[in-house]
C-alpha cells in the first residue's frame, strides 16, 4: 500500500536524522574515528535525499494511486482492504520464506564490541599505508611518472612534494613543447584525479560539488582572458614572421606557434624562420584561417593545451587546499628517512594499536585484571618460567610458545578465513596456509575419493589449484577426460604406412614421398 510505504519512509527519515544527530554529538579521539563518523554521516545524508525524493513522488501522486487508495479506505469496508493486504503479505512470505527483514531500529545504530557483531570500519580499505588514514599524501607513484617525463628537472621525493603544483618558471621550468604531449597529459590527469579522490576521502562533508564547479568557472574566466599561468596568449604565425621573434613570457625561450616549438636561442629562431618547414607550416595555418574555417573552434593542439591547463589549475587549487597534509607529509618523509629499522617496527606496532583501539583497550583491561589474580591461577597456562601466558586475541603461538605480535598476525592475514569444501569444509586461516594445503595429504586424498587421480597438466601445472568446490572439481575432471578421449581418438584415426625398408610413417607423408619418387 502506498500509505504504508509513506509511513515507512517517514519513519526511516526520522531515524536517519536521529543517527546524524548522534554522530555529530560524538567527540572523535583521532583522525580515523573522525573520518569514520564523517563518512557515516555522508552516507546518511545521501540516503535522506533518496528517501525524500521517493516520499515527494508519493505526495505528488502523478498517477492518482494514493488518492484512489485513500478513497477506498474512507468509503469502503476497511476490514476487506486489511484482509486483502494481509493475504498479499502472507503470499509474499510463502514465496520468499527466507527473506531477511530490515530492522529500522538497529539499522543506523552504532555497533558496540560487546554485542558480538563484527564492526566494519568505513575507511579500513580507503587509504594506503603511506597515507596514514588521510594524514599524509602518497605521491610516490606520481613522482616516478614525473621523473619519466621528457625535459624535466630531476627532483628528489622531498623536492617533488614542494614543487608538484609548480608548472611554470622559476620553480619548475618545463618547456612548452614538452607539455603538449600525451605523456604529460596523462601525468597531470593522474595527479589531478589523485588529489580529487584524496579530498573526497578526507572531506566527505564539504560541499565538494560547489568547490569543483567554482574551480571550473575560475579557469574558464582566466583562460578567456589569457591569464592562466604558463599559458599566455599566442601570436599568429604571420605576425611572428613579420615582427620577428615573439617571446612568450614563460622564461623558457621563444615559442613558434606555426611549428609549435620552443627555441632557447634567438639566433636559432631567426634561422628557423627562413626554413622551408616553418614557411610551409605558416602558409598552411594562414590558409586554414582564410578558407572560412571558424576561428572559434580550436585545433586539436589548442584543445589539448586547454585540457592540460585546466588540470594544472585544479592541481594548484587542490594543493593549496591540502597544504596541511602536504606539510605533514614532508615532515613524515623526513622523519622516516632518519629512522632505523627497529624504530620503523615500533611505529608499525603503534599504528596497528591505533587502528584497533577498541580491541587493545579490552586487551589492556583484561590484562590488568589478570595481573591482579595471577597468583591464584598460576598453575593454568604457565610457561617454563612460571609466567602466565595471556592471549585474549587467540593469536597463533610462535616457536617460543608465546603469541606472535599482533602486527605480524595482521600482516600475514591470519584473521582471514578460507573454506575448502573438498576438504570437508575445513577452514584455513591465512592465505599462506590456504595455498599450501592444495599439495597436502588431506586435499589430495579427498580428490582421489572423488575419482580425480591426476591433477597436473602440461608443464606440471596443478590444474585443480584454487578450486575448493566439489562441483567445480568434478566438472573440470570430466572436461579433462573428455578432451583426453578426443585427443586419443584423433591420434587413433591416423593411418600408418610402412615402406620397403620397414620405416613406419603416416599415410599422408608416405603418399608425398611416393609422388616424389623417393620410395
Amino acid at each position: 500500500m502506498l500509505l504504508e510505504d509513506q509511513r515507512v519512509l517517514h519513519e526511516d527519515l526520522e531515524r536517519l536524522e536521529q543517527a546524524v544527530t548522534e554522530r555529530v554529538a560524538e567527540d572523535p579521539r583521532n583522525i580515523k574515528d573522525r573520518l569514520n563518523r564523517d563518512h557515516q554521516i555522508d552516507g546518511f545524508l545521501v540516503r535522506i535525499q533518496e528517501q525524500s525524493k521517493r516520499l515527494l513522488d508519493i505526495y505528488r501522486d502523478a498517477e492518482g494511486l494514493r488518492a484512489k487508495e485513500v478513497q477506498i479506505l474512507s468509503t469502503g469496508d476497511p476490514f476487506d482492504e486489511f484482509y486483502k493486504e494481509f493475504e498479499q503479505v502472507r503470499e509474499h512470505h510463502r514465496q520468499y520464506p527466507n527473506e531477511p527483514v530490515e530492522n529500522l531500529e538497529r539499522a543506523y545504530k552504532r555497533r558496540r564490541p560487546d554485542e558480538g557483531e563484527p564492526i566494519v570500519s568505513e575507511i579500513d580499505n580507503m587509504f594506503t599505508g603511506e597515507e596514514g588514514n588521510g594524514r599524509f599524501l602518497d605521491l610516490t607513484t606520481l613522482h616516478e611518472d614525473y621523473l619519466n617525463l621528457p625535459g624535466v628537472k630531476r627532483l628528489t621525493y622531498l623536492q617533488y612534494l614542494d614543487n608538484f603544483d609548480a608548472f611554470e618558471p622559476p620553480r619548475l621550468p618545463i618547456k612548452r613543447q614538452n607539455k603538449v604531449t600525451d605523456t604529460y597529459l596523462k601525468y597531470v590527469t593522474d595527479l589531478d584525479a589523485y588529489l580529487e579522490t584524496f579530498v573526497r576521502r578526507t572531506r566527505p562533508l564539504d560541499d565538494l560539488q560547489a568547490l569543483f564547479l567554482r574551480l571550473s568557472r575560475e579557469f574558464e574566466t582566466a583562460w578567456d582572458k589569457h591569464e592562466v599561468p604558463g599559458w599566455p596568449k599566442e601570436e599568429s604565425a604571420q605576425s611572428t614572421a613579420a615582427n620577428g621573434p615573439q617571446t612568450e613570457g614563460t622564461g623558457t625561450g621563444i615559442w613558434c606557434t606555426a611549428c609549435e616549438k620552443d627555441f632557447a636561442n634567438p639566433n636559432v629562431y631567426k634561422a628557423h624562420l627562413t626554413g622551408k618547414k616553418h614557411i610551409r607550416n605558416a602558409e598552411a595555418k594562414q590558409s586554414t584561417t582564410s578558407n572560412g574555417v571558424d576561428p572559434v573552434l580550436p585545433s586539436t593542439t589548442n584543445l589539448k593545451q586547454r585540457i592540460i591547463a585546466s588540470h594544472e589549475h585544479r592541481i594548484r587549487a587542490l594543493a593549496d587546499l591540502l597544504s596541511t597534509e602536504r606539510s605533514n607529509t614532508r615532515v613524515n618523509v623526513e622523519r622516516k628517512q632518519g629512522m632505523t629499522e627497529r624504530e620503523r617496527q615500533v611505529e608499525l606496532d603503534a599504528l596497528f594499536a591505533e587502528d584497533d583501539a577498541a580491541i587493545y583497550e579490552s586487551y589492556n583491561r583484561d590484562l590488568n585484571g589478570a595481573n591482579g589474580d595471577r597468583g591464584s591461577d598460576a598453575g593454568d597456562g604457565n610457561d617454563s618460567d612460571g609466567e602466565r601466558i595471556y592471549n585474549p586475541l587467540k593469536l597463533p603461538l610462535a616457536w617460543d610458545g608465546k603469541p606472535i605480535p599482533y602486527w605480524l598476525y595482521k600482516l600475514h592475514g591470519l584473521g582471514v578465513e578460507f573454506t575448502c569444501e573438498i576438504c570437508g569444509n575445513f577452514v584455513y586461516m591465512g592465505r599462506r596456509a590456504f595455498d599450501k594445503h592444495f599439495s597436502e595429504t588431506r586435499h589430495t586424498y579427498r580428490l582421489k575419493c572423488l575419482g580425480i587421480t591426476n591433477t597436473s597438466g602440461s608443464g606440471g601445472v596443478n590444474l585443480f589449484r584454487e578450486i575448493t568446490m566439489i562441483a567445480d572439481a568434478v566438472a573440470l575432471w570430466e572436461k579433462l577426460k573428455r578432451e583426453r578421449r578426443e585427443k586419443e581418438s584423433r591420434e587413433g584415426e591416423v593411418v600408418q604406412m610402412e615402406d620397403g625398408e620397414g620405416n613406419v610413417m603416416p599415410e599422408r607423408i608416405y603418399l608425398d614421398l611416393q609422388k616424389q619418387g623417393i620410395l
